[in-house]
Protein backbone atom coordinates (compact mmCIF):
# COMPACT_ATOMS: atom_id res chain seq x y z
CA UNK A 1 0.00 0.00 0.00
CA UNK A 2 1.67 3.12 -0.96
CA UNK A 3 2.30 5.61 1.43
CA UNK A 4 -0.29 8.39 2.54
CA UNK A 5 0.35 11.97 1.10
CA UNK A 6 -1.15 14.81 2.22
CA UNK A 7 -3.27 16.70 -0.63
CA UNK A 8 -1.56 20.36 0.67
CA UNK A 9 1.77 19.38 0.03
CA UNK A 10 3.40 20.68 -3.14
CA UNK A 11 4.11 18.45 -5.94
CA UNK A 12 7.65 17.09 -7.22
CA UNK A 13 7.55 19.25 -10.44
CA UNK A 14 5.72 22.34 -8.83
CA UNK A 15 8.60 25.20 -8.33
CA UNK A 16 8.20 27.20 -4.72
CA UNK A 17 6.65 29.99 -3.91
CA UNK A 18 8.69 33.17 -4.29
CA UNK A 19 10.83 34.24 -1.52
CA UNK A 20 10.14 37.09 0.22
CA UNK A 21 13.42 38.68 -0.08
CA UNK A 22 14.68 42.15 0.84
CA UNK A 23 13.46 44.98 -1.53
CA UNK A 24 11.16 44.81 -4.03
CA UNK A 25 10.42 41.36 -6.13
CA UNK A 26 11.54 41.17 -9.98
CA UNK A 27 9.15 39.22 -12.09
CA UNK A 28 10.83 35.63 -12.46
CA UNK A 29 10.13 32.08 -13.39
CA UNK A 30 8.69 31.39 -9.99
CA UNK A 31 5.46 34.01 -10.62
CA UNK A 32 3.43 31.96 -13.06
CA UNK A 33 1.38 34.51 -15.14
CA UNK A 34 0.75 35.08 -19.19
CA UNK A 35 -0.50 39.12 -19.13
CA UNK A 36 0.65 41.94 -16.83
CA UNK A 37 -0.42 45.42 -15.93
CA UNK A 38 2.68 47.10 -17.26
CA UNK A 39 3.98 50.48 -15.80
CA UNK A 40 5.80 52.72 -17.90
CA UNK A 41 6.45 56.15 -18.22
CA UNK A 42 3.56 56.35 -15.59
CA UNK A 43 1.04 54.88 -18.06
CA UNK A 44 -0.35 51.27 -17.05
CA UNK A 45 -1.73 49.04 -19.69
CA UNK A 46 -2.12 45.14 -19.74
CA UNK A 47 0.10 43.36 -22.04
CA UNK A 48 1.14 39.70 -22.44
CA UNK A 49 4.16 38.79 -20.33
CA UNK A 50 6.62 37.93 -23.43
CA UNK A 51 5.90 41.91 -24.74
CA UNK A 52 6.42 43.11 -21.12
CA UNK A 53 9.96 41.10 -21.39
CA UNK A 54 10.65 41.70 -24.77
CA UNK A 55 10.16 45.81 -23.71
CA UNK A 56 12.45 45.69 -20.86
CA UNK A 57 15.06 43.99 -22.62
CA UNK A 58 15.31 46.29 -25.51
CA UNK A 59 15.28 49.25 -23.00
CA UNK A 60 17.67 47.65 -20.47
CA UNK A 61 15.79 47.34 -17.91
CA UNK A 62 14.42 45.61 -15.14
CA UNK A 63 10.79 44.50 -14.21
CA UNK A 64 9.49 45.15 -10.79
CA UNK A 65 6.48 43.79 -9.01
CA UNK A 66 4.42 46.22 -7.60
CA UNK A 67 1.19 44.19 -6.73
CA UNK A 68 0.65 40.54 -7.55
CA UNK A 69 -2.43 40.48 -5.61
CA UNK A 70 -4.18 42.39 -8.70
CA UNK A 71 -5.22 40.23 -11.51
CA UNK A 72 -3.12 40.46 -13.46
CA UNK A 73 0.06 41.14 -11.68
CA UNK A 74 1.41 44.70 -11.56
CA UNK A 75 5.07 45.26 -12.60
CA UNK A 76 7.16 48.51 -13.29
CA UNK A 77 9.80 49.16 -15.84
CA UNK A 78 12.83 50.42 -13.51
CA UNK A 79 16.77 50.01 -13.11
CA UNK A 80 16.55 47.32 -10.52
CA UNK A 81 20.20 48.46 -9.57
CA UNK A 82 19.96 52.29 -9.21
CA UNK A 83 15.99 51.63 -7.55
CA UNK A 84 17.80 49.27 -4.57
CA UNK A 85 20.47 52.32 -4.71
CA UNK A 86 18.06 54.99 -4.13
CA UNK A 87 16.16 53.06 -0.95
CA UNK A 88 19.42 51.91 0.72
CA UNK A 89 20.21 55.56 0.76
CA UNK A 90 16.68 57.19 2.02
CA UNK A 91 17.00 54.27 4.67
CA UNK A 92 20.82 55.54 5.90
CA UNK A 93 19.59 58.82 5.79
CA UNK A 94 16.30 57.74 8.04
CA UNK A 95 18.49 56.08 10.05
CA UNK A 96 20.81 59.11 10.53
CA UNK A 97 18.27 61.45 11.31
CA UNK A 98 16.71 59.25 14.03
CA UNK A 99 19.81 58.70 15.79
CA UNK A 100 20.47 62.33 15.36
CA UNK A 101 17.40 63.49 16.99
CA UNK A 102 18.43 62.49 20.48
CA UNK A 103 16.88 63.68 24.29
CA UNK A 104 19.54 65.99 25.90
CA UNK A 105 19.41 66.37 29.63
CA UNK A 106 19.43 69.62 31.38
CA UNK A 107 20.14 69.42 35.49
CA UNK A 108 19.55 72.50 37.65
CA UNK A 109 18.58 72.52 41.42
CA UNK A 110 16.13 75.01 42.80
CA UNK A 111 18.73 77.12 44.28
CA UNK A 112 20.75 78.25 40.66
CA UNK A 113 22.09 81.17 40.34
CA UNK A 114 21.09 83.52 37.73
CA UNK A 115 24.36 82.84 35.72
CA UNK A 116 24.23 79.03 36.13
CA UNK A 117 20.56 78.92 34.96
CA UNK A 118 21.41 81.03 31.85
CA UNK A 119 24.33 79.03 30.65
CA UNK A 120 21.98 76.13 31.28
CA UNK A 121 19.06 77.68 28.97
CA UNK A 122 21.66 78.45 26.35
CA UNK A 123 22.80 75.02 25.99
CA UNK A 124 18.80 74.00 25.91
CA UNK A 125 18.34 76.17 23.31
CA UNK A 126 20.97 74.71 20.94
CA UNK A 127 19.96 71.82 21.58
CA UNK A 128 16.33 72.59 20.19
CA UNK A 129 18.16 74.29 17.26
CA UNK A 130 19.71 71.09 16.61
CA UNK A 131 16.56 69.19 16.75
CA UNK A 132 16.85 67.56 19.83
CA UNK A 133 14.16 66.97 22.39
CA UNK A 134 15.70 68.47 25.58
CA UNK A 135 14.82 66.89 28.98
CA UNK A 136 15.10 69.01 32.52
CA UNK A 137 14.89 67.64 35.80
CA UNK A 138 15.19 69.66 38.76
CA UNK A 139 16.39 68.31 41.73
CA UNK A 140 15.31 68.77 45.63
CA UNK A 141 17.26 67.73 48.33
CA UNK A 142 16.95 67.92 51.83
CA UNK A 143 14.20 69.99 53.17
CA UNK A 144 13.58 71.56 49.65
CA UNK A 145 11.04 68.69 48.71
CA UNK A 146 8.37 70.55 51.31
CA UNK A 147 8.28 74.08 49.07
CA UNK A 148 7.78 71.93 45.84
CA UNK A 149 6.32 75.09 44.03
CA UNK A 150 9.78 76.32 43.65
CA UNK A 151 10.66 73.51 41.47
CA UNK A 152 7.82 74.27 39.65
CA UNK A 153 8.52 78.06 39.33
CA UNK A 154 11.82 77.49 37.86
CA UNK A 155 10.63 74.99 35.37
CA UNK A 156 7.56 77.17 34.26
CA UNK A 157 10.23 79.75 33.58
CA UNK A 158 12.05 77.53 31.85
CA UNK A 159 9.31 76.82 29.77
CA UNK A 160 8.86 80.24 28.88
CA UNK A 161 12.54 81.15 28.23
CA UNK A 162 12.34 78.11 25.29
CA UNK A 163 8.63 79.01 23.92
CA UNK A 164 10.50 80.43 20.91
CA UNK A 165 12.32 77.07 20.05
CA UNK A 166 10.14 75.09 21.21
CA UNK A 167 6.81 73.36 23.35
CA UNK A 168 6.28 71.41 26.45
CA UNK A 169 5.85 67.51 25.17
CA UNK A 170 5.90 67.03 29.43
CA UNK A 171 5.32 68.74 32.47
CA UNK A 172 6.25 69.99 34.56
CA UNK A 173 5.41 67.13 36.10
CA UNK A 174 6.93 66.20 39.99
CA UNK A 175 8.23 62.43 40.35
CA UNK A 176 9.45 61.74 44.21
CA UNK A 177 12.13 64.79 44.66
CA UNK A 178 12.58 66.13 40.84
CA UNK A 179 10.66 67.90 38.72
CA UNK A 180 10.86 66.85 34.64
CA UNK A 181 10.14 69.04 31.64
CA UNK A 182 10.49 67.22 28.33
CA UNK A 183 10.80 70.13 25.42
CA UNK A 184 10.40 69.11 22.09
CA UNK A 185 11.67 71.36 18.93
CA UNK A 186 9.20 73.83 16.98
CA UNK A 187 8.91 72.65 13.42
CA UNK A 188 9.40 75.90 11.81
CA UNK A 189 12.86 76.04 10.78
CA UNK A 190 15.69 78.28 11.79
CA UNK A 191 15.83 80.50 9.19
CA UNK A 192 12.53 81.21 9.02
CA UNK A 193 12.72 82.23 13.17
CA UNK A 194 14.99 84.47 12.39
CA UNK A 195 13.99 86.24 9.56
CA UNK A 196 10.68 86.32 11.88
CA UNK A 197 12.82 87.76 14.71
CA UNK A 198 14.93 90.13 12.16
CA UNK A 199 11.07 91.37 11.22
CA UNK A 200 9.70 91.86 14.38
CA UNK A 201 13.02 93.70 15.44
CA UNK A 202 12.50 96.23 12.56
CA UNK A 203 8.59 96.53 13.60
CA UNK A 204 9.70 97.88 16.86
CA UNK A 205 12.37 99.59 15.83
CA UNK A 206 11.26 103.68 16.06
CA UNK A 207 11.75 105.56 12.51
CA UNK A 208 14.85 107.39 12.18
CA UNK A 209 14.85 111.28 13.22
CA UNK A 210 15.39 113.59 10.23
CA UNK A 211 18.43 115.16 9.63
CA UNK A 212 18.61 118.95 10.62
CA UNK A 213 20.28 121.42 8.66
CA UNK A 214 23.24 123.36 10.27
CA UNK A 215 22.35 126.93 11.02
CA UNK A 216 25.56 127.63 8.69
CA UNK A 217 24.01 125.92 5.41
CA UNK A 218 20.23 127.46 6.18
CA UNK A 219 20.37 130.25 3.34
CA UNK A 220 19.59 133.38 4.38
CA UNK A 221 17.00 135.56 3.48
CA UNK A 222 17.86 138.73 1.23
CA UNK A 223 17.66 141.92 2.87
CA UNK A 224 14.69 144.51 2.09
CA UNK A 225 16.02 147.20 -0.39
CA UNK A 226 15.82 151.08 1.30
CA UNK A 227 12.53 152.86 0.58
CA UNK A 228 13.49 155.89 -1.85
CA UNK A 229 12.79 159.35 -0.67
CA UNK A 230 10.75 161.63 -2.85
Amino acid sequence: MPPFRSSGGRRRNQPPPPKSDKGPLLLNERIRATEVRLIDEGEATIVSRAQAEALAQEKGLDLMVVSLESSPPVVKLVDYGKFRFEQEKKEREAKKNQHAAALKEVKMGVRIGEHDYQVKTDRAKEFLQEGHKVKLTIRLKGREIQHPELARNLGDKFVADLTELGSPEMGPRLEGRQLLVVMAPSSIPNKAKKQTSEQAKSKTAKPAAPAQTPASEVPSSPAPEPALSE
